[in-house]
């Protein structure tokens, strides 16, 4: 690569820098509802916990538009087909809608067989079903939030999505904080994160519709255009479907821990969640270069849009290795954070200073993951996930840590090889260059 530039820096650290701390932001808004929770009793951490798990298989679907929007969207944007652009954000939001309220039935008239299959007792599901049907069956305003948040990205504004996240957490702890003290419980609980979802939600609309004279939205947008879903679904489907392989082989993946043993599971889930803050800079970065890709293949400009994503790449690795080293360093200091038993206390230790060696690849699967699908190759990136999650992940996996007896540290060897094998694998096929010949 030749010599980096300031400008490109500065451009790619402009728009990444948002997302990772909107990122930090939502993941500090899923930890509030739980925080209250535990004030209320375990059962009621447990029920909201329930509920996350089974939302996260549906964000698939909603994550499915979000990333065909960003692509189409930000490769128009590129090309300054700003009319295109606008009809290609007004069908992405039909979609949302469309997607959102079919969830969000399913949701309501099946709540009972899809709350009973994960096995809750009735101590539990008190406490889950109401908060399930007040923030599942209004789904619609949690995707089109998803969506709206895609559109601004696509045409270079991070902040307001930032902004958008920041204030829906303060209302959020402000609702929760008022709710339970008219002693509302999970109810109260659940109303603060749809109040604070749909108030965040309508932010995101508002600036789309007054971005500038060129980016608005119009009865002609929202016009059905066969065309224009079809390249949605085209880009989103894989996707989406690589989400929900990802989700259901971490169920799977989540009871053989179980089987290995309580502290093995207990430190597993610690170890998972103190990762989870690494994966934020190499995600913000990722959605940078999505957008910044898409961009540039609108403008034929493909030189750039290889360059950018290896400034991405180059940038999150540097973020990855500080973090290893945090990891490697401090591994006891962080487990006893979360736990004060010295036997899990040692075991999340081993497990972070194995990952510290692994997170340059975990950088490299997240960026270029990102770039492909910001120039619409999202078919290889579900097919490199299948084998990871289920061929290494799972399937090395369980014979490292059950078969060879391994333990949790096998079960970690199978996570840092999947990380491994599938960044190398993603790697040769942005070099290879086939995400060039895409037309979407």
């Amino acid at each position: 690569m030749k010599r980096l530039k300031k400008e490109e820096i500065l451009t790619i650290l402009s728009l990444s820098f948002p997302i990772i701390i909107e990122n930090i932001l939502q993941t500090l808004l899923g930890t509030t509802d739980t925080y209250f929770a535990g004030k209320l009793a375990d059962n009621a951490i447990a029920g909201i916990s329930i509920t996350n798990i089974i939302m996260n298989i549906f964000i698939s679907f909603f994550t499915a538009i979000s990333i065909g929007t960003t692509a189409v969207v930000s490769r128009n944007y590129g090309k300054q087909d700003y009319k295109k652009t606008n009809q290609i954000m007004g069908q992405s939001i039909l979609v949302s809608i469309i997607i959102g309220l079919l969830v969000g039935l399913i949701c309501l008239f099946f709540y009972r067989p899809i709350l009973y299959v994960s096995g809750a007792d009735d101590s539990v599901l008190k406490f889950a079903i109401p908060y399930y049907l007040i923030v599942a069956v209004p789904s619609v305003f949690l995707c089109l939030q998803l969506v709206l948040s895609s559109c601004l990205r696509a045409i270079k504004d991070t902040k307001t999505p930032m902004y958008a996240t920041g204030f829906s957490n303060i209302l959020n702890i402000l609702l929760d904080m008022l709710f339970i003290n008219l002693g509302m419980g999970v109810i109260g609980l659940a109303l603060a994160t749809t109040i604070s979802r749909i108030v965040g939600m309508f932010i995101l609309l508002f600036k789309l519709q007054h971005h500038d004279n060129r980016i608005y939205l119009s009865k002609n947008s929202f016009i059905i255009n066969k065309e224009i879903i079809s390249s949605l679904l085209f880009i989103g489907l894989p996707a989406g479907i690589e989400k929900i392989i990802m989700r259901v082989g971490q169920l799977i993946y989540n009871n053989m821990i179980i089987s290995i043993g309580v502290s093995a599971y207990v430190a597993h889930n610690i170890a998972g969640t103190i990762e989870s803050y690494a994966y934020i800079p190499a995600m913000g970065f990722g959605l940078a270069i999505s957008t910044l890709i898409g961009i540039s293949i609108g403008e034929n400009n493909f030189k750039q849009a290889t360059r950018s994503t290896w400034i991405g790449y180059f940038l999150a690795c540097i973020c990855m290795i500080i973090i290893g080293l945090i990891f490697y360093i401090f591994a006891m200091p962080l487990a006893s954070i979360f736990t004060s038993t010295k036997e899990i206390q040692f075991l999340v230790a081993d497990v972070l200073r194995l990952i510290a060696f692994f997170q340059p690849f975990s950088a490299l699967v997240q960026v270029i993951t990102s770039a492909l699908q910001g120039a619409g190759d999202t078919k290889f990136s579900m097919y490199s996930t299948f084998l990871g999650i289920w061929g290494i992940r799972l399937g090395l996996g369980y014979f490292l840590a059950i078969t060879l007896n391994y333990g949790l540290k096998g079960v970690w060897y199978a996570y840092a090889l999947d990380l491994t094998i599938r960044g190398i694998l993603l790697l040769i096929r942005f070099n290879r260059g086939k995400w060039k010949t895409i037309t979407i």
